[in-house]
Formats: C-alpha cells, structure tokens, sequence
C-alpha cells in the first residue's frame, strides 16, 4: 500500500471515530468520507472554471514537512479538492505546495497573491512565486489584503500593480485576476474600479450578524456576476490578550469556531450563500472538518441558523465597518 494511501485511510477512520462520537444532525454520518461522491464544484462567476466548494489555503503546509504536504494534498485531490491557494506571506507555504502539487498541476485551479502594489514590485513577485510554485501560470493572481485608501490609488496609479497584472494575463502567466480584502469599505471601491474575476472577502455568521460587515459587499459582488470566494468562514471572535501569543491554533490569527459542531454549522452557513468556495483556517483539524463537510454539504435549515446566529450574539467580531 502506498504511503499516501495509508495515510489518507487512517485519517479517514480517525475522523469518522471523531465524528461517530461528536458530530450531530447533517454531519453524523461523516465517518464515511472514502465511500462520499467527491466535494462539489461550483462555477467561479463569469469564468467557465468549477471549483470545489472548499480550498485548501496555503498556511496548511507551512513549515510541514514536504511528506505532510504530499500526502495532504494527494487526499485533498483525492476527495475532490481542485481549488488551491497560497501567498507569499504565508512563509515557506509555496515551496511546500510547489511540489506537492506538481502531480496534479494540470487538473488544479491555483490561486496566488502579492501585497505589492507597485508595477515592478508585483511583476518581479510574480516570478518568484511562480518558480516557487513549479508553474509557469497561476489560475488567479489577486491583490492581497487590500485595506486602505491608499492600497487602491497605488494599485490602480502610475506604474501600479494592475498595469503588472494585465501583461502577465496577456503573456499568459495569469487567467484571472482578482483581490481579497478585510475592509468592506476598500472592497467596494475596488470593485467600482475594475471588472475583477473574483473577490476573496470574509463571509462570516458573526460579522454579517454582529457588525453587518459583508453583505453590502456580497450583494454587490453578486450583482457583477463575479467569482465570490470567501475568507474566515470557521472565525468566531479574537483571541483574549492573554492568550494572543498562545493559544492551541497558531496558525489562525482569529479564534476559530469551537470543533466540531459549531465550525461545521460555520462553515455550512456561509456555504449556503451565493458563493463558489471558501477557503477553511490553516490549522488541520478544521481542513479535515471542511471536507467531511462539503462532502456531506447541505444548506443550513432555518432552526440550524437560528442555533448558530443565537452563538454569534454579543461575541466580538474580528472586522468592523469603518467609523464616519
């Protein structure tokens, strides 16, 4: 039996023993993902792509040993994962992927990013990630984190990074071209500014019912027929002070939700809106929760929201609108 094989069905067994015990309604009947038709796919906007409805995000194999990020990416694939993301600043996250995902670099989408907002910055960044990624193209090639005022104008001034991003499509480095954002005020400018392919934004049952952060920029995204991806889809708050440089999930800058139900539930949520993925938190435990999950996937019911949003009351949200 091959290595991955082994791995892969351990895995399995251990999370449908975790489910079998600790997982209620939909998601009782996970332990049994081997034997699940693959994850869905969905369109992505206007693009002619289908991706899966969950991604794996690059931060999962940050600083893992290349083996882990073989065999995780082999079972991802294996269980109908298509859709892969990463960025330079998730460490030596692309050096890790790079590889492991050669063998399926064909029949994969790939996602990538750059803070840079310059024209050279961006292009020379390109490169890089590309030879890291062992590609000669990325799928999609976003603006990173846009989130100030200042992040737009340069993007989109003299010399700035979009002028980078339309000679890599044109030289066929990239397909399409889009942006993510935590600033739902900086979203919509982006998106009045240019016909972007996608947007990567948090779509999240405490920020959308706590802070109204979303659905403004969900609805207009939608309204553009673009590729909606969504971000913090398993968050739940911040991390107490105390434990902001200790906490059991160093891979997540926010609180997630608790394992398994209400991430599950998290996830479930806003994989019922009228978007195409989300990308899961780094940390493995809720990587393999979000595919049990979307192999499992169906709408939350009106009882199962109630449960959740009746969660989400009083808890602080990690984004907010900005004061006027």
């Amino acid at each position: 039996m091959r290595r991955r094989d082994f791995l892969r069905k351990g895995t399995v067994a251990a999370a449908g023993l975790a489910a079998s015990k600790n997982l209620v309604g939909p998601l009782a009947q996970a332990s049994e993902t081997s034997n699940l038709t693959p994850i869905p796919k969905r369109p992505l906007g206007k693009t002619g792509a289908d991706l899966s409805i969950v991604a794996l995000g690059g931060m999962l194999v940050k600083d893992a040993e290349q083996s882990f990020a073989n065999d995780i990416v082999a079972e991802a694939f294996d269980r109908g994962i298509n859709y892969f993301d990463v960025a330079p600043q998730y460490g030596n996250a692309q050096q890790k992927l790079g590889p492991a995902l050669e063998p399926y670099r064909q029949r994969s989408f790939l996602a990538c990013k750059t803070l840079m907002r310059d024209k050279d910055g961006a292009a020379a960044e390109l490169e890089d990630s590309l030879r890291k990624l062992r590609t000669d193209h990325v799928d999609l090639y976003q603006f990173h984190a846009v989130t100030t005022k200042e992040d737009v104008e340069k993007i989109f001034g003299p010399s700035g990074a979009m002028e980078a991003f339309q000679a890599a499509r044109k030289a066929g480095k990239v397909r399409f071209i889009g942006f993510s954002a935590h600033s739902a005020e900086n979203a919509l400018v982006m998106l009045d500014h240019y016909d972007f392919d996608t947007i990567l934004f948090p779509i999240n049952f405490v920020l959308f019912s706590q802070a109204n952060f979303g659905p403004q920029v969900l609805a207009q995204a939608h309204e553009k027929g673009m590729g909606i991806l969504a971000l913090k889809s398993m968050a739940k708050t911040t991390w107490p002070a105390a434990e902001r440089h200790d906490h059991p999930n160093p891979k997540c800058w926010y609180q997630p939700a608790a394992l398994p139900d209400e991430a599950a539930l998290g996830l479930r949520w806003t994989l019922s809106h009228p978007i195409t993925a989300a990308v899961p938190p780094g940390d493995e435990k809720y990587f393999r929760l979000a595919m049990d999950v979307a192999q499992k996937f169906t709408p939350l019911n009106p009882e199962e929201e109630k449960t959740l949003l009746a969660r989400a009351q009083g808890v602080e949200p990690i984004f907010h609108l900005a004061k006027v």
